[in-house]
């Protein structure tokens, strides 16, 4: 039975749905909803990803059963760098000393990379932007 993925859903505390509305904007997401409860946008395939403020008080492990992090493609390293500005610019953390390469992630030759930053949401929610590609000359 072929399939495609239609839709992620991330609960979030109440107050943070602006993070993600102004994250999936910078992303170059369309938005097909938003407001003060809920943030909803496609990618260009129709994929959508969906930041609901009803989440409930538990704690959250990413090495723990269930999802580890969720990782958009950006289409330069160029641009994972300017994601690590927008982040650096509202004080968000990054993780794991990035952003960096990370040959062991990379596919093919030594031609190609694997570009990334890492970063926790304000609801502990792990996401990775990252280019994988050709090595810029």
């Amino acid at each position: 039975m072929p399939t495609n993925l239609t839709h992620l859903q991330f609960n979030v505390r109440p107050g943070n749905t602006g993070f993600y509305r102004e994250l999936l904007e910078f992303l170059g997401w369309k938005s097909i909803h938003a407001d003060d409860e809920t943030v909803g946008a496609e990618d260009a395939n129709g994929v959508s990803v969906w930041f609901l403020a009803i989440a409930a008080d538990a704690a959250n492990s990413y090495d723990g059963p269930g999802m580890n992090h969720v990782a958009f493609g950006a289409e330069t390293a160029a641009d994972v760098d300017a994601a690590a500005v927008f982040l650096r610019a509202r004080d968000v953390e990054l993780l794991f000393d990035t952003p960096r390469h990370r040959p062991e992630f990379a596919w093919g030759d030594d031609a190609n990379t694997y570009y990334q930053v890492m970063f926790e949401t304000p609801d502990r929610i792990l996401i990775e932007i990252v280019y994988q590609g050709p090595k810029a000359a």
